[in-house]
């Protein structure tokens, strides 16, 4: 992936589907942090352009790197951006883990797909069964549209979840 915003789709699908029990910030912060080593061999011309990082043990450890530092980072920038005005949000470790995890992890599933020099399984084996597995032109496509059902099923959800609260705190129940 050409960096971080085309793993951003699936996120928003996850997000969409879990809400609360995910954080599309901490994930976004998984993102950036599995691309430094690729962009440090780009800026220098040394090293393994998809290398350690790129691998399921690396995204372990990178997972619990992002999670410890992406909860007080995340948490900075939702009070940065006001998104709450009323009360400070505050992220809750499991769900800062779980959105580590599955950034760090879902990044070398994607990037397995489409780069030949990701060895996701290092270093049980140097083998990588996920490339070519759809075209990547297919890849960015299922990136980019995920981005956008996602948004939709994001709203939708919220939408229905607080018409639902709505009617049941006036009393209105049709049933």
């Amino acid at each position: 992936m050409p960096f971080t915003p085309f793993h951003m789709g699936p996120g928003i699908v996850v997000k969409s589907l879990l809400q609360g029990s995910f954080s599309l910030m901490v994930f976004g912060w998984a993102q950036i942090v599995m691309d430094i080593q690729p962009l440090l061999v780009m800026l220098t011309g040394e090293g393994h352009l998809h290398g350690f990082s790129h691998t399921y043990i690396g995204a372990l450890l990178l997972a619990v790197f992002s999670a410890l530092t992406g909860k007080y980072l995340s948490e900075i920038g939702l009070f940065i951006l006001a998104v709450n005005k009323k009360q400070r949000l505050e992220i809750l470790w499991r769900v800062s883990f779980l959105s580590a995890f599955i950034g760090t992890f879902s990044h070398v599933l994607l990037d397995s797909i489409m780069h030949s020099d990701v060895e996701p399984f290092y270093p049980f084996s140097a083998d990588n069964q996920f490339l070519g597995l759809i075209s990547v032109q297919a890849l960015h496509k299922v990136c980019l549209y995920s981005a956008l059902v996602g948004g939709i099923l994001y709203f939708t959800i919220n939408w229905a979840l607080k018409f639902y609260q709505e009617k049941n705190r006036t009393g209105k129940n049709s049933s």
